[in-house]
């Protein structure tokens, strides 16, 4: 197996190794690794100026299988100060998942800038944590964790860093995008109260919107998630670098029991 979460095949087209394997089956991946493959794809769409994304969401239209996959990306509506981009991400033919984007034309806005918030203790202040038992390794062996407050194991909201061990396509080198995405989507695994051997909290989406781009390996993820009665539920981080806070995540949760089946 390649030491990285995708093998590059050509012409869009990438080979998911185990380590995407997610929590709930070997067979399908952590929505992490194919969110940040998306980004990729999106952060490659060619522009005619400086720009950044500002806004990211990603649709989860079905299980990601630990398979070979197609991502696309494209413009879908060209502007000078604001463009919004789309992208697919295929296996046989088939669309598990679909990400919009803003991209904003960038400018000199460091004189008005506010406060991003307090910083996390940094990451080599704090011990490797582990994940609760009753979920698979894979995504969640390929990166380090500690936590800052609370616990992976410990029910409730937490804050954690994470740093991959294994780059996101094999022989490069991630961007801050693709780091932040391939840990953005564990916002509801991270601040987890209900026991995943009983209980599915899946996501169906994941939004981020960001104020900057992560700089270093080490992203942090200060999330918690919140239940209703009817089954429905979200989970809201905030995403860090060393720096401090750089952008905001929400997920919509799917909860039911196990014994009820995934849907």
């Amino acid at each position: 197996m390649a030491d990285a979460f995708f093998v590059p095949l050509g012409e869009g087209r990438y080979s998911a190794t185990a380590h995407t394997a997610g929590p709930w089956s070997p067979d399908s991946q952590h929505f992490g690794p194919p969110s940040a493959l998306l980004v990729r794809a999106l952060e490659n769409v060619e522009q005619q100026h400086p720009a950044e994304l500002a806004r990211v969401t990603v649709e989860i239209l079905g299980p990601a299988p630990v398979a070979e996959l197609l991502v696309r990306a494209r413009v879908e509506r060209p502007g000078r100060s604001v463009e919004l981009l789309q992208a697919e991400l295929a296996s046989a033919e088939r669309v598990i998942a679909r990400a919009s984007a803003w991209r904003i034309a960038t400018s000199d806005t460091a004189e008005v800038s506010t406060d991003g918030g307090p910083l996390m203790p940094a990451p080599d202040t704090v011990t490797e944590s582990a994940w609760p038992e009753g979920w698979n390794g894979g995504y969640l062996d390929a990166l380090e964790w500690r936590a800052v407050r609370g616990a992976m194991d410990v029910p409730g909201p937490a804050a954690v860093w994470a740093r991959q061990r294994v780059p996101l396509v094999d022989g490069e080198e991630p961007s801050g995008l693709q780091r932040l995405f391939a840990v953005a989507d564990s916002g509801n695994g991270v601040s987890n109260y209900l026991d995943p051997r009983k209980w599915w909290f899946i996501n169906s989406e994941l939004t981020v919107h960001l104020r900057r781009p992560p700089a270093g390996e080490w992203i942090g993820l200060d999330a918690v998630t919140l239940v209703g009665k009817h089954g429905v539920g979200t989970a809201t981080s905030i995403l860090h670098d060393a720096e401090g806070p750089v952008a905001t995540g929400a997920q919509a949760l799917m909860v039911r029991p196990r014994q009820a089946g995934g849907g």
